[in-house]
């Protein structure tokens, strides 16, 4: 499993950046190899994203960043904010017990 972490700065409408990137999330939702995401936003920036997202392998998530449908939804979300986008593995996880 690979986890894709994305800061954003949203520069436009946050309300237009929601909306293009639920645009995306449907789009990557498709994907093979895609496991999920949520999208955060700061609790005290309000133009302050980041999105976590899990899939099952980094292939499967080039695999996705390649499709020819993927580039609108790139330039939708550039035109409104910038980011910073990184690949993570697993070191540790914990949840809470029971």
């Amino acid at each position: 499993m690979i986890t894709f972490v994305n800061r954003f700065e949203v520069h436009g409408s946050v309300e237009e950046f929601e909306r293009a990137f639920d645009a995306t999330s449907v789009f990557f939702s498709a994907r093979p190899g895609f496991l999920g995401h949520r999208m955060l936003r700061h609790a005290d920036q309000p133009g302050r994203y980041v999105n976590v997202a899990e899939w099952e392998s980094r292939e499967r998530f080039e695999e996705a960043l390649a499709h020819p449908e993927f580039p609108p939804h790139a330039k939708a979300l550039r035109v409104l904010a910038t980011s910073d986008p990184n690949l993570y593995t697993t070191v540790l996880d914990r949840t809470a017990p029971r």
